[in-house]
């Protein structure tokens, strides 16, 4: 059973209609409580760093959410959720984030190095491009995956990226440390590439389950 974080941020309709598309069951809440038997968590995330953790603070969620990840059962952030899981951002002034994982998430320059203009935000289909193997790409395709953010994470630590796209420089796409996962694009709107990394997701949420059922 995989819990989608409900804080009021999230793409919540679209994520769990994807998991409804892969037959696996899901709940959405913001309860802790409840959250607390799902087998893996999802957060999701659409709007502003600072507002997110803001509210995740203010209902105690991120302390949830540390203790979660503890724990080793699998997490994964999605767009902006996964950007919380790093150590700050600098939407709207700096803001500590979860710093699960190393980096930190700055805005698009908008412009080259050579002076030339490009679009903020990052909107469209980009290519992934496979950084190193893990349970969350098996089978999935080196394919077109669809992005919206004006904001990128900087300065990760590399073996921590899963795999890239390419906007005026590396867009970490893909990021996973242990337990603790996360995509920067949509994959609930990314077609089969992304369906198939939601699946690799929730088939790793059913072999942790299952391992902790013969210990």
């Amino acid at each position: 059973m995989i819990g989608i974080v409900d804080y009021g941020m999230g793409n919540l309709h679209s994520v769990s209609k994807a998991l409804e598309r892969l037959n696996y069951d899901y709940f959405i809440s913001e309860d802790q409580d409840e959250l607390q038997k799902a087998d893996g968590l999802i957060l999701p995330g659409v709007g502003s760093f600072k507002d997110a953790m803001a509210i995740l603070r203010s209902e105690k969620l991120d302390q949830f959410l540390l203790e979660w990840a503890r724990s080793g059962k699998p997490l994964l952030g999605i767009c902006l959720g996964m950007q919380l899981l790093f150590e700050e951002s600098e939407e709207n002034g700096e803001t500590k984030g979860l710093a699960l994982l190393q980096g930190k998430v700055r805005r698009f320059k908008g412009v080259t190095q050579s002076g030339e203009r490009y679009k903020v935000p990052h909107m469209g289909w980009n290519r992934l491009e496979f950084q190193q193997k893990h349970p969350l790409l098996d089978d999935v395709e080196e394919g077109h995956v669809y992005f919206v953010h004006s904001y990128v994470v900087q300065g990760m630590d590399p073996t921590q990226l899963l795999a890239s796209s390419s906007y005026n420089g590396v867009v970490p796409a893909v990021v996973g440390k242990n337990n603790v996962l996360g995509a920067q694009f949509h994959p609930e709107k990314s077609s089969t590439v992304g369906m198939k990394l939601l699946e690799n997701f929730a088939n790793l949420v059913t072999k942790k389950r299952e391992a902790k059922i013969h210990e």
